[in-house]
């Protein structure tokens, strides 16, 4: 099991990472990627403690492994997973999107079903995953990925941009492994991460060949780039105003690709347009990924509740109907999520290949209502702090001067809550809500599965119309215009 020290001592690579027009030196202490590459750390410590329950037996090896990591063969193993996912979401109160188990449940089930990466007559690309994903398993590694093209053109795909290969895409192919050139986002962690896989989840044409690729690359790889957008973690003046920014910001960036050479082993999909389409939807990769998204969305949301509750506690205003008709709500919203995940489980059955996957109906029909359900808790939570985030004062150093400590003690406090208790808990709150982190992840549950059409089209096509349509054609073909309402004088009296 890989510990915290040992996942920040791989850090130490070189790595062509940018920010504020400056080559980071230093990835495990710089100040924008230190909180997040500690709060990382302390999930691998966590893992590798037994009480965690976290550690699995490796069957394929009798090696002490993280199941995060292993494939789900039964419903026993998918709850052992959930309760897993569960540990590591609470440590980051869900606010890390992309933790090291979000792209590793994408292999576990990618490695199920070697099948849907097939062989170009000259390459095992099955092979290849299985050996990557026996990797993962054993040395814990932390991947990111990036499976979106720049925003170039959303009106074409990359084959008409103007330009030379702007999307990652083969430049050369040669009898060892293949080289890329071109851009991809979104790699979110990227920075911190050990490797990096990137693909294309966006539908490719048959022209795009050259873009419909799968790979894995290390993040020090030469030719590599990472360019990220502005860090939160420095700006902020401390763990007491900005307890979310300080730890949690994981950071996205633009990975471009200055001729990487990528080895044949490390490639999965090759010029296969059909075959990125499989990787994600045939071999169950995007339901299960996506379960653990949810579940970390609703850890998330739990969280959220509880500082509306504790906000109205402290106001004292939680017995108000209207008050907790809006905590209501936040139950209910909150619940549904949770409810989505444990109802995946619930439905969860095994694919043809052995994989155990949750419930798709379940799952896709709680994402779909994510771009709604976020926006209304966080106006929930507005609502409820009102302008008291507004009126804590500006930092730290304010409540540590004396000559403004005595004001803000007899001004600044509430009947339940000392005034560096109430300051404490709205700074919290602000920085759920207001604080250019919070803009960033109200932005990021808007878009977490893309634009609002594509995430309503997978509940659509994984809900299951055709019951409910049976249902309503043998409804109308009991009854037509010859049809009359029963006479009451024939019902018997026990009915």
């Amino acid at each position: 099991m890989r510990s915290g020290s040992d996942y920040l001592a791989s850090l130490k690579e070189t790595r062509r990472i940018y920010v504020d027009g400056a080559l980071v030196e230093d990835v495990a202490h710089h100040p924008a990627f230190a909180p997040i590459a500690h709060t990382i750390a302390g999930l691998f410590d966590t893992a590798a403690d037994s009480a965690s329950n976290m550690a699995r037996t490796d069957p394929a090896t009798g090696a002490t492994v993280n199941r995060l990591f292993t494939t789900p063969r039964s419903r026993e193993d998918l709850t052992a997973f959930r309760e897993a996912a569960t540990t590591w979401a609470r440590q980051t109160h869900g606010w890390v999107g992309r933790s090291p188990d979000h792209v590793g449940a994408f292999f576990a089930a990618f490695a199920a079903h070697p099948e849907a990466f097939a062989s170009d007559g000259k390459h095992d690309f099955a092979a290849n995953v299985a050996a990557y994903h026996k990797r993962i398993v054993q040395e814990s590694l932390y991947l990111s990925y990036a499976i979106i093209p720049p925003q170039v053109s959303r009106a074409t795909t990359a084959h008409a941009w103007d330009g030379e290969l702007i999307q990652v895409g083969v430049a050369e192919e040669r009898a060892d492994g293949i080289v890329v050139r071109g851009a991809q986002m979104l790699a979110t962690g990227g920075a911190v991460a050990d490797e990096i896989f990137v693909s294309c989840i966006k539908p490719l044409g048959p022209e795009d060949s050259d873009f419909a690729i799968s790979f894995a690359v290390p993040v020090g790889a030469e030719g590599l780039k990472l360019y990220c957008r502005r860090p939160y973690a420095p700006s902020a003046s401390s763990t007491y105003d900005y307890p979310l920014s300080t730890r949690f910001d994981e950071t996205d960036a633009l990975l471009v690709f200055d001729d990487v050479f990528i080895p044949w082993e490390r490639v999965f999909v090759y010029r296969d347009v059909a075959g990125l389409r499989r990787q994600f939807f045939e071999t169950g990769a995007h339901v299960m990924g996506n379960w653990q998204a949810q579940n970390r969305l609703a850890v998330k949301l739990q969280f959220l509740a509880g500082i509306a509750r504790k906000v109205a506690a402290v106001n004292g205003v939680d017995k108000f109907p209207g008050v907790v008709e809006k905590l209501g709500e936040l139950a209910c919203l909150a619940s549904l999520v949770e409810s989505g995940v444990l109802a995946a489980e619930y439905s969860s059955a095994p694919d043809e290949q052995g994989l155990w996957r949750p419930g798709a109906r379940a799952v896709y029909g709680a994402m779909g209502l994510q771009a709604e359900l976020y926006p209304r808790v966080l106006a929930i939570l507005r609502d409820l702090v009102g302008g008291g985030v507004l009126q804590v004062p500006s930092s730290i150093a304010d409540m540590t001067n004396p000559e403004e400590r005595a004001d803000i003690d007899r001004y600044v406090h509430s009947p339940h809550a000392e005034a560096e208790e109430r300051v404490k808990l709205f700074k919290l709150a602000w920085d759920a809500v207001g604080s250019e982190f919070a803009g960033r992840h109200h932005q990021y549950e808007l878009f977490y599965a893309g634009a609002p059409f594509v995430v309503k089209g997978y509940a659509f096509r994984n809900y299951g119309f055709d019951g409910p349509l049976a249902d309503v054609d043998a409804f109308l073909s009991s009854y037509g215009l010859e049809s009359t309402p029963p006479d009451p004088s024939t019902r018997s009296n026990a009915s």
